[in-house]
């Protein structure tokens, strides 16, 4: 349970409504037992009348209808202070979240796959709302509920007291340590077969093409199926050990009310102790195991949750790939950079850029052109710092970008990646993410700039026009052209290209890159394309080789 537990700031933020759930839950369980041992003391009364029994009716109806009444509405607070809370837990776990992934990104953990990414970001964060929600909160109040019918019991029957206490307790506590032991590797099972059948979801999706082209559904298939059976058996086995518990509950449950019947009885005989009162008691007492059903209910699902706390404790714990240093140096004004005698591999072992050096002048444009997986995007990685190499120095004017916050490098430099989203929203909102101060006349620069403005004007929203999620109302050539002109709203000297035109057809792509010169005029600019450069395109092109090397085209 320590990866809950590791959330326990994000739980106290929201311990007053935590607190009156928890309360509701309490008054609707009380409601609930109170209102069962009163009917039940009154219809054995109003049974008994014949046989002297005096019963004030109108008092007994009047609890009934209140025990009910107060019974309902209390449900419904629990249910909707619950849920609100929840939401709001969840929301602010999400939010955690991702500020806390932002500095770690790109991760260092280059085996984690994308499906178990967003498995992550998703299933795991949803597994934690039956923490409070059906966990902690059905205990707490099973507890006090419990203590206040094990003092009734010792004052009219002190051995069903004992009897009864140690029941609820084995009910409330034991059970449920033990099954939340024995959930811990299920959970864990279920967690990561969970996560299993996203990713493959999202490769059989992704892949989709390229399994059909290459004959490969059937495998996609049975790693598909396999998750899933996975999942299933997991599934089975954390049921069957939920079952148990249930099983073991209502075993207690009749322990207790044996107990109570028993001894119940003996007063009955005895005198002390009248029918009424011992049928209110028996029916007091199997109400308040109500509670105790949610409990194993919701435990069972309690080793999923902490197997999904534990598996973003590892996310959020993950050192970041760079960090800013203690005390950044301030970054002086220019727009050249150079990469002097660097060495990179994500495995140091094979590095992809051997010994490299690169000078580039302020306002000048560079292009890098060479095979797949030489290196071109893992530069642009370097200059924006996303890595650090493991030898030799990146330079942005003239500093070294590692004694430099991350923030102001990345004002000085900006990056088209080959997989720049659209996002869903408008076309306003799409281009302020180069700059949320942008005024309507710079929105329009830029869109001139990357020749989309027309387009834009002929639409009848015009700025305010939606765009689908990942831009699927934009042809390819249109999206890239937006992604360019959020580039260019960015007051970056320096603007860094990796593969802008991937996706695009020839005629678009040539039309792409002879406006790039233009729309880019006085800015640094370093391209990473495959692409065939038209003239005037660029200053200079330099090929990237398989040895990680760079030498002229």
């Amino acid at each position: 349970m320590s990866g809950i537990w590791y959330f326990r700031a994000l739980f106290r933020r929201h311990a007053p409504r935590l607190a009156l759930a928890l309360l509701l839950s309490l008054a609707a369980l009380a409601a609930g037992v109170a209102l069962l041992g009163v009917s039940g003391w009154f219809l054995t009364a109003t049974a008994l009348t014949a046989a002297a029994a005096s019963i004030n009716l109108f008092a007994a109806s009047s609890l009934i209808r209140g025990f009910s009444l107060a019974r309902i509405l209390a449900r419904y607070g629990e249910r909707l202070v619950g849920h609100d809370t929840t939401l709001r837990l969840l929301s602010d776990l999400r939010g955690w979240l991702f500020r806390t992934l932002f500095p770690r990104v790109p991760l260092a953990e280059r085996g984690l796959r994308h499906g178990d990414l967003v498995s992550r970001l998703t299933a795991d964060i949803d597994a934690l709302d039956t923490v409070f929600l059906v966990g902690l909160s059905p205990i707490l109040a099973a507890l006090a509920l419990g203590s206040a019918v094990a003092a009734g019991l010792f004052v009219l029957l002190p051995p069903a007291g004992f009897i009864y206490a140690a029941a609820l307790a084995g009910a409330t506590l034991g059970v449920p340590a033990v099954l939340i032991l024995a959930a811990r590797r299920p959970g864990r099972a279920i967690v990561a077969a969970s996560a299993e059948l996203r990713t493959a979801v999202l490769d059989g999706m992704d892949g989709h093409a390229d399994l059909v082209a290459f004959g490969a559904t059937q495998d996609a298939r049975r790693g598909f199926l396999a998750a899933a059976q996975a999942l299933g058996a997991g599934r089975r086995r954390l049921g069957g050990r939920g079952a148990l518990a249930a099983g073991a509950v209502q075993g207690l449950a009749a322990i207790a009310l044996t107990g109570v019947l028993v001894f119940g009885l003996k007063a009955l005989k005895a005198g002390t102790l009248d029918g009424p009162w011992l049928v209110g008691l028996l029916l007091a007492t199997l109400g308040s195991f109500e509670a105790t059903a949610a409990i194993v209910r919701s435990i069972a699902k309690l080793g999923t949750a902490a197997a999904a706390a534990e598996r973003l404790k590892a996310l959020a714990s993950a050192a970041p790939a760079v960090s800013d240093p203690a005390y950044p140096a301030p970054l002086p004004e220019g727009a050249d950079l150079a990469f002097e005698n660097v060495t990179f591999g994500h495995d140091p072992r094979r590095p992809v850029l051997r010994r490299l050096w690169l000078e580039v002048p302020a306002g000048s444009r560079i292009a890098l052109v060479g095979p797949s997986g030489a290196g071109k995007s893992t530069l642009l990685a370097l200059l924006l710092r996303l890595r650090d190499p493991q030898a030799g120095t990146v330079r942005v004017a003239g500093t070294d970008v590692r004694t430099i916050a991350q923030a102001d490098l990345h004002r000085r430099v900006a990056l088209l990646a080959q997989d720049a989203p659209v996002f869903l929203g408008t076309l306003r909102d799409n281009l302020r993410i180069g700059d949320p101060e942008a005024d309507d006349d710079r929105l329009w620069a830029a869109l001139g700039a990357a020749r989309l403005a027309d387009f834009v004007r002929a639409l009848p929203e015009g700025l305010d026009a939606r765009v689908g999620e990942t831009g699927r109302t934009l042809s390819a050539g249109q999206a890239r052209r937006l992604c360019l002109a959020r580039t260019l709203l960015s007051p970056a000297a320096i603007l860094a290209f990796d593969e802008p035109t991937s996706g695009l057809d020839r005629e678009t792509e040539l039309a792409f890159l002879a406006d790039l010169s233009a729309a880019t005029a006085g800015r640094t600019v370093l391209i990473a394309t495959h692409a065939g450069l038209p003239p005037g395109a660029v200053d200079r092109t330099l090929r990237l080789t398989e040895a990680g090397v760079l030498v002229a085209a």
